[in-house]
């Protein structure tokens, strides 16, 4: 790692060989093997067979599977594994509540009208009975694109990957009530187009806890 930093080695860009490795790094080829292993895990770096090897995008897809594993494990224990899940909704929760903040006063009435019509398709596709929790994840990731950080989308999809596959290993509905899952939604623009920051960081709380309640139902069979 310290290599691909001095290197100012960006995404993408090609690696030394293992021989240029062994040299600059004083190791044994089964250390610089192993030492790869262990970065391609991180996403670090990408070992493309017959091509050689690259600085990867370091993105989150370990944590997502970490996640993914320490969830679905604990779903297996006899004290329900909705409080493992419950851990991870709480942490989006606190994000969101906190982001929720920092944009209620500054969303253009453009981005506005964006979230507006999201929630419209919600409720068009709710009407046709057709899940829409790619509709869901958009919404949260519109309303913090005006930020510019780009580690909060990431962190946002991270924990929505999460609790879509731990749904679907589990075979949970994709929403039981979508009337109720458009009007929390719509309670959210409603309050931003106020600029009602408090306001909107109730709508959000209220948001989750559905989410929650949802959630803790499934987890003991309840549709």
């Amino acid at each position: 790692m310290q290599l691909i930093l001095d290197r100012k080695l960006r995404a993408g860009a090609p690696l030394p060989t293992e021989a240029e490795l062994m040299g600059a790094l004083g190791v044994s080829r089964n250390s610089v093997r192993e030492a790869l292993k262990a970065l391609q895990a991180l996403d670090i770096v990408e070992i493309r067979h017959g091509y050689g090897t690259y600085v990867g995008q370091a993105s989150l897809t370990p944590l997502v599977d970490g996640l993914t594993f320490r969830t679905l494990a604990a779903q297996q224990g006899d004290d329900g594994g909705a409080l493992a899940l419950g851990d991870i909704l709480q942490v989006r929760e606190v994000l969101e509540e906190g982001l929720i903040r920092r944009v209620a006063g500054v969303l253009s009435d453009a981005e506005l009208d964006r979230l507006e019509g999201v929630v419209t398709r919600m409720e068009e596709a709710g009407r046709a009975g057709l899940p829409f929790p790619e509709l869901d994840r958009e919404f949260h990731e519109l309303m913090y694109a005006s930020l510019g950080n780009a580690l909060v989308p990431q962190l946002l999809g991270a924990f929505w990957t999460v609790y879509r596959r731990v749904a679907g290993v589990q075979g949970w509905t994709d929403d039981p009530t979508p009337d109720v899952t458009v009007r929390r939604h719509r309670d959210i623009v409603v309050a931003l187009r106020a600029r009602d920051i408090e306001g909107a960081q109730r709508a959000m709380a209220v948001h989750f806890r559905g989410i929650e309640a949802r959630a803790a139902q499934e987890s003991r069979g309840v549709g």
